[in-house]
């Protein structure tokens, strides 16, 4: 049974920014700026920025991540979000620039895209030492897992405080027959993350037709990061009005969960 404490949770967003590196680098002019879309994602009220800078720099550059840094500075209030392959390139921008959080994600250097989390006890023994350094510079180590309600004590004792479900097999599912096991497997995720006392965190295809049904339906959800599908909303309603609509999808997500446990 989930406690209302978890249960009303307020689910802060945090806007990836990659996309809008992707655009900027098919040309050498610097537009979009990626600095300024987190600006105005920021002013609109999103919670946090992410990034997720790979080895290949296809995307967010060295570059990027220190001046993203800065902006924040302005913005204590927000929370920088740091992910990637702690054996590739991610532990030098953490040492560096000691963001709020670091989001451990087990990618290739050539992979197109996240599609699967940490396996325990396979990974254990090599994630440990990295997670304590993060945690000795006051850096918060979240883990990208799938949603299988066992490995979440795993990734407790291995020392994360948070793990970020992988949510492209729900999205995959919405509209299908699948929905509802799909989601029911989130939801006891989540729920054995809670009991063993990790936060909860989730991304990966989320959007504004299948946002508000998981927030509704996933005990203590602390944050959803999104960008894609965010920012190819932004490129019709704009930053501002694409953060407000997935702010009120998640407003309207919370108010399901509240009723559903008055």
């Amino acid at each position: 049974m989930t406690s209302s404490a978890t249960a009303t949770t307020r689910t802060a967003l945090s806007v990836n920014v990659n996309k809008v590196a992707l655009v900027r680098n098919t040309r050498h002019l610097g537009i979009p700026s990626v600095t300024r879309a987190a600006q105005l994602c920021l002013e609109a009220g999103a919670q946090g920025i992410t990034v997720h800078p790979r080895p290949d720099e296809r995307h967010i550059r060295a570059s990027d991540v220190s001046e993203l840094q800065e902006l924040l500075k302005q913005w204590p209030q927000a929370e920088y979000n740091i992910e990637g392959n702690p054996f590739h390139n991610l532990m030098d921008f953490i040492r560096a620039q000691r963001p709020h959080q670091a989001t451990f994600v087990p990618d290739g250097e050539d992979q197109f895209t996240s599609d699967h989390g940490w396996n325990f006890p396979q990974d254990a023994e090599r994630l440990a030492p990295l997670i304590a350094e993060c945690k000795a510079l006051g850096v918060r180590v979240s883990l990208f897992m799938d949603p299988i309600p066992a490995q979440m004590a795993a990734a407790k004792a291995v020392g994360a405080d948070r793990v970020e479900l992988y949510t492209e097999p729900y999205a995959a599912a919405w509209g299908t027959p699948a929905q509802a096991q799909q989601l029911e497997s989130y939801r006891a995720a989540a729920q054995a993350a809670l009991d063993v006392g990790l936060g909860i965190n989730a991304g990966h295809d989320l959007n504004l037709d299948n946002l508000a049904a998981f927030v509704a339906q996933v005990p203590g959800l602390q944050e959803v990061s999104i960008g894609h599908a965010l920012i190819a909303d932004a490129l019709e309603r704009g930053y501002a009005g694409a953060v407000q609509a997935y702010q009120e999808t998640i407003a309207a997500g919370m108010r399901s969960k509240t009723a559903q446990t008055a």
